[in-house]
């Protein structure tokens, strides 16, 4: 399980598609939940993810994940200061059950400078393609960059354990991000030789129907 957080334009997406890009999505997950229903704001709050948790031989990106709550959650308020703590407590617990079951869980935080954040909102307002990206709670974080820097320094003081540490990435670079954090979890993915199934195409034995019976449509 790969857990990837970091501030709004970090280049979370793009990492996750680049290890996903080239894996079987049958075995490949991706996971960006959307804002919690009004039940699943009642529940315990990691009960929404656990449904989303990897069986043997999977793998699951999350984009964000339960580090909502120490991160935009707390600076927007969206919680109260006693649910964060509550969380922070609770996540490094709920992470030792994960690694003690077996799971393989590695948490990347891409870190990005702030003149580099506001190059990367420009770039998603001026192009229509990528201006879908934005959003209000994008463009309140513009003025909290110092509060959310706060909170992801708690976060990670309270919840970087040996089980499970926190890698940061710089991502000032995308690419070179990118390559590091690839490398990193490959590094510390033990090495397996898949063996190579030989599939031979043996020829065809009548002439091709489409030769035989010619083509009713023609292609555009």
């Amino acid at each position: 399980m790969v857990v990837v957080e970091g501030r709004d334009t970090a280049g979370k997406g793009g990492v996750i598609s680049a290890i996903a890009d080239t894996l079987n999505p049958r075995q490949c997950h991706t996971v960006a939940l959307s804002k919690p229903s009004d039940r699943e704001q009642s529940q315990w709050y990691f009960q929404r993810y656990v449904p989303y948790l990897p069986a043997a031989g999977e793998i699951v990106l999350f984009d964000r994940s339960w580090y909502n709550r120490a991160g935009v959650e707390r600076v927007m308020a969206f919680c109260t200061e006693e649910q964060t703590k509550v969380f922070l407590k609770q996540a490094p617990v709920f992470e030792k059950m994960l690694v003690d079951d077996g799971v393989l869980l590695f948490k990347y935080w891409l870190t990005v400078d702030q003149d580099k954040q506001e190059e990367r909102f420009a770039e998603r307002l001026a192009d229509p393609l990528k201006r879908w990206k934005l959003s209000p709670i994008d463009l309140k974080a513009r003025e909290k960059y110092a509060e959310y820097g706060l909170a992801r320094d708690v976060m990670l003081k309270a919840t970087h354990t040996e089980y499970a540490p926190w890698v940061l990435v710089d991502f000032n670079d995308q690419r070179a991000g990118r390559l590091a954090l690839i490398r990193h979890l490959l590094d510390h993915i033990a090495d397996r030789r898949v063996p190579d199934n030989l599939i031979e195409f043996p020829p065809l034995d009548h002439e091709p129907l489409q030769e035989k019976f010619g083509t009713p449509l023609k292609p555009i």
